[in-house]
């Protein structure tokens, strides 16, 4: 059973999200040739002040997103 976990800034919209769970899903499908209904795709939302890179703060860096 697949289990494909992807950490990604908050903003998203449900429709982005499913589209994701989707394609994930069907790339899994086709390169393991697992069953869709035994893959597992959890998307998992971040606050931006809750990462840093290179120690600062996402939050602080306003051109990323």
């Amino acid at each position: 059973m697949p289990f494909v976990r992807i950490d990604m800034f908050e903003g998203r919209t449900k429709e982005q999200k499913a589209a994701l769970a989707r394609a994930v899903t069907a790339a899994v499908q086709e390169t393991l040739g697992a069953p869709p209904e035994h893959i597992y795709v959890v998307i998992n939302e971040l606050p931006p002040e809750n990462v840093a890179i290179g120690g600062v703060p996402r939050s602080k860096d306003a051109g990323h997103k």
